[in-house]
């Protein structure tokens, strides 16, 4: 999930957010029994991890994050959000303002050398460009909204392939922002992809809300049910309560 606050700098040619913080999300999760966040720095605040810092700074510890690095950041920076959470970076190749590949290879040694992964958020077809950056590299890669994987991607698309390369070099899939898939509620359309991606990542897959939701209006936000149930429906009661687990120890 996302915190915002639209006092916070935003990047210019992008969506303005609104206040989304983490007492509100907080308060939702504790209702359905969560009490651990992974807190992902959203595109708009670019590299300023400021907000999303200050916000795992509250219990250090309690909660995870990934943010978005600058190649300028020093190993003390690094160091810091370790000890408040930090397991990951973010690279967007999606966003107007997103990050990627050259920023990928200048940070990858130091992120290796703290145990973080790598979530990617990206398209299907460049699957492949991501599988040529993590060979060899030694980090985990995180392909954000089902890798991408939207209904329009047939059986026998090139991306399955880069996909089963991935997944080979310990890939994990995060079942996530469908709407973001070309799909509408209550998702059927994505079974067939859901259930292909769980064959080839076997345990390595974790739920993701996407809160709060930034392809909807503020007041018109998605109920938390109709998130999770594609993976329910999709892959049964029993393997839908392995993937809650399994995102234990991604961000351990």
């Amino acid at each position: 999930m996302h915190v915002f606050d639209p006092v916070h700098p935003a990047q210019a040619g992008h969506y303005q957010p609104a206040l989304r913080d983490l007492p509100e999300i907080e308060q939702t999760a504790t209702a359905l029994g969560v009490g651990h966040l992974v807190l992902v720095q959203p595109s708009v605040y670019g590299t300023d991890n400021g907000l999303i810092l200050r916000a795992l700074a509250r219990e250090p510890g309690l909660h995870r994050g990934v943010v978005v690095l600058d190649t300028s950041v020093t190993d003390a920076e690094l160091d810091t959000m370790h000890r408040l959470g930090v397991r990951g970076v973010r690279f967007n190749l999606v966003s107007p303002v997103g990050n990627g590949p050259s920023a990928f290879r200048a940070l990858a040694p130091r992120l290796k050398a703290r145990g973080w992964h790598v979530q990617w958020y990206a398209r299907a077809d460049q699957l492949a460009a991501i599988a040529d950056l993590h060979e060899g590299s030694g980090l985990i890669p995180v392909l954000d909204h089902l890798a991408g994987l939207h209904p329009g991607v047939g059986a026998t698309d090139p991306a399955w392939a880069s996909l089963e390369r991935l997944a080979a070099q310990g890939a994990w899939v995060k079942l996530s922002g469908w709407y973001r898939l070309q799909a509408s509620a209550p998702y059927e359309a994505l079974h067939t992809h859901i259930q292909r991606v769980a064959e080839t990542l076997g345990e390595r897959l974790v739920w993701g809300s996407d809160w709060p939701h930034t392809a909807f209006e503020h007041d018109a936000l998605p109920p938390y049910g109709s998130l999770w149930q594609p993976v329910v429906q999709a892959l049964g009661e029993s393997r839908a309560a392995a993937v809650r687990v399994a995102g234990l120890w991604l961000y351990d």
